[in-house]
């Protein structure tokens, strides 16, 4: 089957005529220069372990939610759901929880309720079935993106298995991810970890960090570069756990930005994103700015 010329043309010409509509801005400049939101978009994450990868993943989508009204499908088994609807909890009224009223408590999970939701992680799932039940939930609920933690917590498929190896069946899900982002125009955030060796790699006498392991290269996702290879874009999350100071700094590298001319590009070597944790770690800011606003406290309907 080969493409629709007429449709690559017209594609080719809102690109010279610059109607190519821009990825989604969350209005910070520091975040907005390299990242976008791109519905269709398969997007790669790698880190260490231990970095709070999720933390800062769940925090974006909460960033574009709250800008943009965008609903998520959210797979974390390594997360109890309890935890993960905590977080956005304290993340939207910027509070511990225990520090929030029960009204303010009750309007945030309607909130949570209306725009998250969480996949039982209580049996095993492998690429494809997983890629079935998102697609069941996108017939029945109109989500935006699908957050996948981790890649690696996804059995193999013993059928698939049978006839090729284990390379070549990263490749293959990753593959069908991609197509069913495309199909869905829906946008895929794939978590996955770094290899043991990354890990034993640290930053050289000279540097600021020296000592600490360096924030992870594209190629050293478990399983190698084949994840860059598909991603649309790639970012990286690093965190000095062990800085005496720093370590509350969440530093998002952006490695790959397949697309830019809708928007985002790679960050410098030396020059990510920094997130920095608020006190009791209940959100972000950049500068000394926060990135969420001040709950506002009727914007929500009472959980019913």
């Amino acid at each position: 089957m080969l493409i629709d010329l007429n449709k690559t043309y017209s594609h080719l010409d809102k690109i010279r005529s610059g109607e190519i509509k821009e990825g989604l801005k969350l209005g910070f400049p520091k975040i907005d220069d390299y990242l976008r939101f791109k519905p269709g978009n398969f997007n790669v994450v790698l880190g260490h372990a231990n970095v709070g990868k999720t933390t800062v993943i769940l925090y974006m989508m909460l960033l574009y939610t709250k800008k943009h009204n965008l609903k998520w499908l959210i797979f974390s088994s390594e997360n109890e759901p309890h935890s993960l609807i905590r977080k956005l909890v304290e993340f939207i009224e910027q509070k511990p929880l225990n520090k929030i009223s029960d009204k303010q408590y009750k309007a945030h999970l309607s909130y949570i309720d209306d725009n998250f939701k969480i996949i039982d992680t209580n049996q095993l799932y492998t690429y494809r079935k997983l890629i079935e039940l998102a697609q069941s939930v996108k017939n029945a609920w109109n989500y935006d993106g699908l957050l996948i933690d981790p890649y690696n917590s996804l059995i193999k498929d013993p059928e698939i298995m049978k006839g090729i190896g284990g390379h070549e069946y990263d490749y293959q899900a990753t593959t069908e991810m991609r197509l069913f982002c495309k199909k869905n125009m829906i946008t895929i955030w794939l978590n996955t970890h770094a290899n043991t060796t990354a890990l034993r790699i640290k930053h050289p006498i000279g540097h600021n960090y020296v000592g600490h392991p360096i924030p992870p290269l594209a190629s050293d996702v478990e399983g190698g570069g084949k994840f860059v290879n598909r991603a649309d874009d790639f970012i990286v999350i690093h965190r000095y756990t062990q800085h005496p100071s720093d370590w509350t700094k969440s530093m998002i590298h952006v490695r790959k930005v397949k697309e830019v001319e809708t928007g985002g590009r790679p960050t410098s070597m030396d020059d990510p994103i920094e997130f920095t944790s608020i006190p009791n770690n209940v959100g972000f800011e950049i500068d000394g700015e926060k990135l969420l606003d001040a709950p506002i406290k009727e914007e929500f309907k009472p959980l019913i």
